[in-house]
């Protein structure tokens, strides 16, 4: 939705005071039918307290006021919008209907708003409001269309008022819209910041983070199985491919080794499964998983301590539907969310006895499952807009890897940043992928070297990267080959800028992933 939208100027009153649209004697259907709900030549107040917008006519609640001073609340269908707080007069012809005998305004109030005050709401007035309605209008031959839209206020002094906006987009019903006033008339659509849903994915984040454990951990009790381990065929017939699956470092030296590696990581999962790549299903690690947890939960013993209320939801818990329910909390943004980070620390689940029972290979696969969406909930926390405008694109997720007789847990992350689209571009070469600047991380602990960390950052052609090694004498080990490193990236054609290795971690600053360049890279 772009560009403004118009509060529609008054219409000429007509005669009967009758509101444009609406004709007297128009009939409301009751949804229950309710006989004597008010007497013959008699007459109740209504007033709408809720309007929702069906396939074929508007459903409204309306709290009807009888002659004796009785309420009550009743539901009608209705073939226009009517806002808010309107006032009616009715009458019942039937039992399973309402007459409009009298449309007009019973109190002081104004139910829908035809103008804006500048003095409660000056120009640049930020308003924020949910569509209740939209309707498209009678198109004239060679226009374009218009869609008049009901809109209750969620904010400032009108709060609750209900708005009849003319716009040439519709307006989704139920959805939440923010618009900056320009005048009494005309309102300026203002996309939302997202802050709501970077909420949503923090919360969410938060919550898997407390259930995840690392992927070794699942990965050695599968290897500690005994062979004579009592098990269904097909729960052994699953584990056994899933740890011969798991590739080596060598193997991820393959740039299609590694492509296909990364692709079945379970960070692509929901995406495959939306686009209907359900072939590419059974080497997927989180598809993998989530079969696993399938297969567990019949053969857990009936005694078990296991809460079973627990086992049934796990499938649940580990795919959450947190698709952008944030949101319905506008206006309750607090501070910046802080980011998942990266690289995710080694955790383990506390316990650990009985580790060849199903019961705690459940707990270890469900674990598991929340640390694999705990990468895919920071790559969404950390894409997004840059202070400067451009785009950032992250892509978080982990590799077990099979060393020896070891599993070792390779975490990397992607990122790519865009120029923004009001960047001024030279020629249409620099508007090109060469502009994209691109930045990997890996984060991996492998015997006899230690905790490595690498960061590197390719800007048209010019590659830059720093390792950190934890151990001193695997420091010296990787500052002794930085040449023979340069010279294979110069003859995979890329120019080195920088490089760079260190003892320790790489520096923890307080800039966001959204907000921090490793190296100035302009030129």
């Amino acid at each position: 939705m772009k560009g403004d939208m118009t509060i529609p100027p008054v219409l000429p009153a007509a005669p009967t005071g009758v509101r444009p649209g609406v004709a007297g004697g128009e009939t409301l259907k009751l949804l229950q039918p309710l006989a004597g709900l008010i007497g013959p030549g008699q007459s109740a107040q209504a007033q709408v307290l809720s309007l929702k917008q069906g396939d074929a006519a508007f459903q409204l609640l309306l709290r009807l006021t009888l002659d004796s001073g009785r309420q009550t609340n009743v539901q009608v269908s209705s073939a226009q919008p009517l806002p808010l707080g309107t006032f009616l007069a009715v009458t019942q012809p039937a039992p399973g209907s309402l007459a409009i005998s009298l449309q007009q305004a019973l109190s002081s109030g104004v139910a829908s708003l035809t103008r804006l005050d500048p003095q409660q709401l000056p120009a640049g007035t930020l308003l924020q409001g949910k569509v209740l309605s939209s309707q498209v209008l009678a198109q004239t031959a060679g226009q374009p269309s218009v869609y008049r839209s009901l809109v209750t206020l969620l904010n400032s002094a009108l709060s609750a008022s209900t708005l009849t906006l003319d716009s040439p987009q519709p307006l989704r019903v139920g959805s939440l819209l923010s618009a900056r006033v320009q005048d009494a008339q005309t309102l300026n659509f203002v996309p939302l910041s997202g802050r709501q849903d970077q909420l949503a994915v923090a919360q969410q984040l938060a919550l898997q983070q407390s259930r995840q454990a690392s992927l070794e951990g699942l990965l050695n009790a599968l290897q500690r199985l005994p062979a004579s381990n009592s098990m269904p065929d097909e729960l052994r017939a699953s584990i056994d491919k899933l740890l011969a699956g798991l590739p080596t470092p060598a193997q991820l030296g393959n740039p299609a080794t590694l492509g296909t590696a990364l692709l079945n990581s379970g960070a692509f999962l929901e995406a495959r499964l939306l686009n209907g790549q359900t072939q590419a299903l059974p080497a997927d690690m989180k598809a993998t998983l989530l079969r696993l947890i399938a297969q567990i939960l019949p053969g857990l013993p009936a005694n078990t301590g296991f809460n079973p209320g627990m086992a049934a939801s796990t499938q649940a818990q580990a795919m959450p539907n947190f698709v952008r329910n944030a949101l319905g909390m506008l206006g309750q943004v607090s501070a910046k969310p802080q980011t998942g980070g990266f690289p995710l620390p080694q955790r383990g689940l506390p316990g650990g006895e009985g580790e060849d029972s199903l019961e705690n290979l459940l707990k270890l696969a469900a674990a598991a499952i929340s640390r694999l969406q705990s990468h895919q909930l920071s790559s969404l926390e950390q894409s997004g807009r840059t202070a400067d405008g451009n785009l950032l694109t992250t892509w978080q997720l982990e590799i077990p890897m099979r060393n020896a007789h070891d599993i070792v847990p390779l975490q990397i992350k992607f990122q790519r940043e865009e120029p923004s689209e009001r960047e001024p571009q030279d020629t249409a070469e620099s508007r090109g992928v060469k502009d994209q600047l691109w930045r990997v991380e890996l984060a991996f602990d492998l015997t006899p070297l230690g905790p490595l960390h690498v960061q590197a950052q390719l800007l048209r052609g010019n590659l830059s990267g720093q390792l950190w090694a934890q151990r001193a004498c695997t420091a010296e080990l990787i500052a002794s080959q930085l040449g023979v490193l340069r010279q294979r990236l110069n003859d995979a054609g890329l120019s080195v800028t920088d490089l760079d290795c260190h003892q320790g971690i790489p520096p923890q600053g307080g800039h966001t992933p959204l907000e921090q360049r490793w190296v100035d890279e302009t030129a």
